[in-house]
């Protein structure tokens, strides 16, 4: 009976480690989020930095890797437009002391632009282009990231 209740113990106690790893740590060990913002507002900018700025900060604090992609699209790409952009300081110190964190722009949204506009929008030295923004959301949640929208 005892055997039984050791096996028992052993057996539950590899299932809860196994179930805490799969829910708490990536397999790799990398913790991997994308953040969106969709609108050209300052508030909702500086909320995705702070998170972005947090959530790196936190897993460092705990000697864990952590990888964050922001997506810009809509009226979001105001984030990163270098002849829009209300944050451009904060953004251009960011990407330089946040080197997990990096930010792509919708080409899409770009090309919309670019049409309105008469020329494309240039972007703040450092940022990316996808050409689909949503669909990098999609792909990116796909491959196990988390999506947030601060």
């Amino acid at each position: 009976m005892l055997r039984i209740l050791r096996t028992l113990a052993g057996v539950v106690f590899l299932a809860t480690a196994a179930a805490s790893t799969a829910v708490g740590q990536p397999a790799d060990g990398i913790h991997r989020l994308v953040l969106y913002i969709t609108e050209a507002d300052i508030a909702k900018m500086n909320a995705v930095l702070d998170v972005a700025a947090n959530v790196s900060r936190h897993y460092n604090s705990l000697g864990e890797e952590v990888e964050i992609e922001v997506v810009a699209f809509g009226q979001g790409i105001h984030l990163l437009r270098e002849d829009t952009s209300p944050v451009k300081s904060r953004l251009s110190n960011f990407m330089q002391s946040m080197v997990n964190v990096t930010f792509q722009a919708c080409g899409n949204t770009l090309d919309t632009m670019e049409r309105s506009e008469g020329q494309r929008p240039p972007l703040i030295e450092g940022s990316g282009e996808v050409q689909t923004g949503v669909a990098r959301l999609m792909e990116l949640q796909e491959a196990g990231w988390t999506l947030v929208r601060p």
